[in-house]
């Protein structure tokens, strides 16, 4: 609808009368509203944005970060461990766990923790070692399910390493990459002082890994990276993992660190 023009007066003039035509010769007839220029007046008058105009477009999302990404961001290490970890029991000690402003991380295997709430592939039957507890528990006090739950070990503190001084600790927000997948997870449980390399079954499914706690998991090549002072709650939503884990590898990939 048009708004009224304001006259000489400062109030809005009434709708006009119908004018007579114009004879030859007059003045032109002045019409109530804004006049639309003469193509000769100042040049053609240039149009505002449209409802399809980049002006008007929102701004794009940034792209997902890839496991390139991230790889790229992790290829150096300034150790922030004391000594280094074994990948698994009997092993040479060859992991150090090193760090940025932002994040810690570690090169390691994928063994498959089944521990928590049991279901039908985590239990007494399918796991030698199954424990009905972690470390960190859900809301409701209850165990962590591996199953349903994406989530990394972190070794128990020591003379090696303790992650509660870096910012670590239950419910920190973890980015796990094998290959070309990433997937996001939570710190979820803490594993033996010298050992280091494991994670849920649910987050080894999200990776294309076995995660089959007797003979799954994965010999080397997984790169695990938690980001500090960072935390999802409750512990147990996957969702929120997922989208805090997505906007804090974005920060991390694209920080000067």
């Amino acid at each position: 609808m048009l708004t009224p023009v304001a006259g000489p007066g400062g109030s809005a003039a009434p709708d006009a009368a119908p004018s007579a035509p114009a004879t030859t010769g007059s003045a032109p007839a002045t019409t109530t509203g804004t006049a639309t220029p003469s193509p000769d007046a100042s040049g053609p008058a240039t149009p505002g944005p449209g409802p399809s105009d980049p002006e008007r477009t929102a701004p794009t999302a940034p792209a997902p970060v890839t496991a390139a990404d991230l790889l790229a961001k992790v290829s150096g290490c300034t150790p922030v461990s004391r000594g280094r970890y074994r990948k698994d029991r009997g092993t040479a000690a060859t992991v150090p766990v090193c760090g940025t402003r932002d994040a810690v991380y570690w090169q390691a295997d994928m063994d498959i923790d089944c521990d928590g709430r049991p279901g039908a592939h985590c239990n007494t039957g399918t796991d030698p070692n199954f424990s009905s507890s972690t470390a960190f528990t859900q809301s409701d006090g209850r165990a962590l399910s591996s199953e349903k739950l994406p989530y990394v070990v972190v070794p128990a503190p020591s003379g090696i390493w303790d992650y509660r001084e870096h910012g670590v600790r239950g419910g920190s927000v973890a980015a796990v990459v094998y290959r070309d997948r990433v997937s996001y997870a939570v710190v979820g449980d803490v594993g033996p002082t010298d050992i280091i390399g494991e994670a849920s079954y649910a987050a080894a499914t999200s990776l294309g890994i076995d995660p089959d706690p007797r003979s799954g998991g994965a010999p080397s090549g997984v790169t695990y990276i938690v980001f500090k002072d960072s935390r999802v709650t409750p512990l147990e939503d996957r969702e929120a993992a997922e989208s805090q884990g997505g906007r804090l590898a974005r920060e991390f990939v694209d920080s000067a660190d």
